[in-house]
């Protein structure tokens, strides 16, 4: 069996980075769907929304360049153009969204579809081995679990 520069197998390998290309795709359109919120709430949460979607789009941001890292090391090409990350994500843009509750409804929901698609990588990587991409995703999931919940505490 061939195996990677990490000595993880080959063919497996590019199972996972198919997997990370779409959380990937995920991630890069959540960025900018916070970009857009962070730029456009107002109202009387102006400023502790303003400053939550910018600590959410930092975070987001880190996440982008973890999961290429991983997609690099695991021997595979990330996606890189908008086309891309259009094409595969699972989630979509926002557009002129100007609500600020619809803001935090759509920031949730964009969270639990990249839980979805970081679990999925959590399997694939448990079953083949690979712990590094394992670490990261279970990492990823208790951070957005408890944002899910205290974002669901804000929409009560």
């Amino acid at each position: 069996m061939k195996t990677n520069e990490i000595g993880l197998q080959a063919k497996e390998s590019r199972i996972l980075v198919d997997k990370l290309n779409i959380l990937l795709a995920n991630y890069q359109i959540y960025y900018q769907n916070l970009r857009n919120f962070h730029w456009n709430v107002t109202g009387p949460n102006f400023f502790e929304l303003h400053a939550k979607f910018e600590e959410l789009y930092n975070a987001a941001n880190l996440a982008v360049d973890e999961t290429a890292e991983r997609i690099l090391t695991l021997g595979g090409r990330p996606f890189s153009s908008y086309t891309e990350y259009i094409d595969n994500s699972h989630i979509k843009e926002a557009k002129e969204v100007t609500e600020p509750k619809r803001m935090v409804e759509i920031v949730k929901d964009n969270l639990n579809t990249l839980l979805n698609s970081e679990r999925v990588v959590l399997e694939a990587a448990s079953e083949h081995g690979d712990e590094g991409t394992v670490s990261l995703m279970s990492d990823y999931i208790t951070t957005k679990e408890k944002i899910v919940w205290m974002l669901s505490a804000y929409l009560r």
